[in-house]
């Protein structure tokens, strides 16, 4: 540092010269570079800088601060002067010589920004005439001494807040008189206090509900011995909500020992248990329920154990339909008693064990030793599998009812039967007939429905076309009734919407598409030009990426994406810029969502997804709204008859593809097409 200031140029400095210094300033320099603790001065009104050997050192291998020497201390420590210059101008004020012990700074070092701590003394420097001209500063580098204690603290507050945060109830309590010395709030939760008012009290003075329960005698017990106590679904009588609650909770109580091994307290940790206690009271009360119902119940059931298959619950209809007594059949493998059907059915029963799925058999010839004879029955049985909660088959159910009497009567009419079918047949001939003449109904009745709605346009061009010349004509004298005439006109109006929306509902419902290639990004540019008037009254913006070619129908995919369109620009938000963006992608088809069933599979498709940033609507109608005549708005808040959407699905299932919708009120709406590729 001597070096560096020998060799600064200080002519043009407010200094001057060396040879022209204060002796007062040449003294302190050259008590300051001959220590070997960092010192550094600020001298003169420019506070210009000077450090010596142990301060550049202390500040690692940044080049920055060697150019430091005779610089504006200011310009040259601007991230460490905000807390030193209020230090400064208070001794410079003529305050006493400040001593700020692990002074945060934030300084440059090793060619990075850091945070330190320093211990530093400031004092002032006076000339020969008495007058201050510096300030002196005595510092040692703190930053390793406060970096552990920092992370000392850092690591007690995470354990701090691991304890306050915990989902378990944690508590403390010390061996002089059961004292509760910490609680988390979550033990306050499960007692029905606040921790401030548990700690500082006994076990019995915070939770006298307690006494008597015995765990005062548990926690004495581990302090005496040392040994955890453990414990799952312990049942507590606790005082919560103003009412004595019956909860259930696993418990460890756990001895804390100093350093000398003696036990000083214990950590009690709890977790309620109580609804899961509850549940399997429940069910297991459910479950003595269905054994009755099992036992009581009119159709043979057999439950048994798997895979060893040993019988355990039978009940009487099942014993009456074995014709084997009770305990021949209880707590045996199932083909013990049953060892003649068992080269029949037993294969089918070890693959319902491991395979999970139930095997069933309707009305079975049956060779059975009953009451110590052969018989010949028929059965309907069904061997079901019982599983875990994991899919594993722990339990198989047999079902059993005995149809031998139903079967024995059902042979003596199958003659009848047979007549009786000779009969049907010729009924469904005729029934076939009807069904021919249904179709050629259907026909006829799709026919009549598009001349109908070609007639019915007449009448309604007429009504137009008079109303509009009584509007004209006679306006000045209709008085009141012009505001009839001019809702006819609208009524009208509708009406012939309608049946435009109708009839092209009806021939897209009949047409199938064409086979011709199509470019999705020229039928979209054509959608958009017969769109372009809305467009610029909305001012939207359109974003249209790179779209495919597809088999199909232009005019069928170009009156889909203008619905889309057009309903993305009527249903915008007020005030807001309409934002539309139509990209596509391909998908496989085991990527498509759940419950997308397009009409023809294929192993990928075109995924089309035409966006906006309009009013959207209740995910619950996503696809109420592809349905003919559904209706989310009112007429008067936007024109339409609810038929678009449910043309955009008939061209889609046309083209073997499939069509969703998904949005939320005010978020846009998206709606998705899948079309083969």
């Amino acid at each position: 540092m001597g070096q560096r200031i020998r060799v600064f140029d200080w002519s043009s400095s407010s200094l001057g010269e060396p040879d022209q210094w204060p002796p007062s300033l040449k003294t302190t320099l050259s008590i300051l570079l001959q220590s070997t603790f960092p010192l550094f001065l600020f001298w003169g009104p420019d506070q210009l800088f000077f450090g010596n050997d142990a301060y550049l050192t202390s500040l690692g291998s940044d080049e920055q601060h060697s150019m430091d020497v005779g610089q504006p201390s200011q310009q040259r420590w601007p991230e460490s002067w905000p807390p030193i210059q209020p230090l400064i101008d208070q001794v410079l004020a003529g305050e006493e010589a400040t001593w700020p012990p692990n002074q945060y700074l934030p300084i440059q070092r090793n060619g990075q920004r850091q945070d330190s701590y320093w211990t530093f003394s400031i004092s002032t420097v006076r000339d020969e005439a008495g007058q201050v001209m510096g300030v002196l500063v005595i510092g040692q580098d703190t930053t390793p001494a406060n970096t552990t204690r920092l992370v000392q603290e850092e690591t007690q507050q995470q354990v701090l807040a691991f304890f306050e945060q915990s989902p378990v109830a944690i508590a403390i309590i010390s061996e002089e008189n059961l004292t509760f010395r910490m609680a988390n709030p979550f033990y306050g939760y499960l007692v029905g206090r606040q921790p401030e008012q548990i700690v500082g009290k006994s076990l019995l003075d915070a939770l006298p509900e307690l006494k008597g329960q015995g765990f005062d005698g548990l926690l004495r017990e581990v302090i005496a011995t040392g040994t955890p106590y453990i414990a799952n679904e312990v049942s507590v009588q606790i005082q919560r909500n103003y009412q004595l609650e019956t909860i259930y909770v696993d418990l460890t109580y756990q001895p804390r020992r100093e350093a000398n091994q003696q036990v000083s307290g214990i950590l009690v940790v709890a977790t309620d248990v109580t609804q899961q206690v509850l549940v399997r009271k429940k069910i297991e009360a459910s479950e003595e329920v269905l054994r009755n119902m099992v036992l009581e119940a009119p159709i043979g059931i057999c439950v048994m154990s798997a895979p060893d298959l040993v019988s355990e619950i039978v009940n009487a209809s099942f014993i009456e339909v074995a014709g084997k007594p009770y305990q021949d059949i209880i707590g045996k493998n199932y083909w013990v008693p049953f060892a003649e059907a068992a080269p029949y059915y037993a294969q089918a029963l070890d693959r319902v064990v491991s395979e999970g799925k139930p095997f069933f058999a309707n009305e079975v010839e049956l060779m059975l030793i009953r009451h110590g004879k052969e018989e010949i029955i028929y059965v309907t049985f069904v061997y079901s599998p019982l599983k875990d909660a994991d899919g594993r088959v722990i339990k198989v159910a047999v079902w059993v009812l005995e149809n031998t009497q139903q079967v024995t009567e059902r042979r003596k009419i199958e003659e009848i039967v047979t007549e009786r079918t000779r009969e049907l047949n010729a009924v469904n001939q005729q029934l076939a007939e009807s069904n021919e003449m249904l179709t050629r109904s259907n026909q006829n009745l799709e026919q009549f429905a598009s001349v109908a709605s070609h007639d019915l346009q007449e009448p309604l061009r007429k009504i137009q076309s008079f109303s509009d010349l009584l509007q004209t004509q006679y306006a000045d004298t209709l008085g009141p009734g012009l505001s009839y005439l001019e809702r006819m006109q609208a009524a009208a109006s509708r009406m012939s919407m309608l049946i435009k929306d109708l009839l092209a509902f009806s021939r897209f419902s009949s047409l199938a598409a064409a086979t011709t290639r199509v470019s999705l990004g020229q039928v979209v540019t054509t959608a958009l030009t017969d769109l372009d008037l809305l467009i610029q009254e909305t001012g939207a913006t359109i974003t249209v990426g790179p779209l495919p070619i597809i088999q199909g129908d232009a005019s069928q995919l170009g009156q889909l994406f203008q619905n889309l369109l057009g309903n993305a620009l009527k249903f915008r938000r007020s005030g807001v810029t309409p934002l539309i963006s139509i990209q596509a992608s391909v998908v496989p088809v085991n990527a498509l969502p759940a419950g997308v069933t397009p009409a023809r599979r294929t192993e990928h498709y075109h995924r089309i997804d035409v966006a906006d940033n309009g009013i959207g609507f209740e995910p619950k109608y996503s696809s109420r709204i592809f349905q003919v005549f559904q209706r989310l708005h009112g007429r008067k808040e936007f024109a339409g008859s609810g038929i678009g959407l449910a043309i955009c699905q008939k061209v889609v299932d046309n083209h073997g593809g499939a069509i969703t919708a998904s949005s939320e009120p005010g978020k846009g709406a998206t709606f998705r097409i899948y079309l083969p590729v």
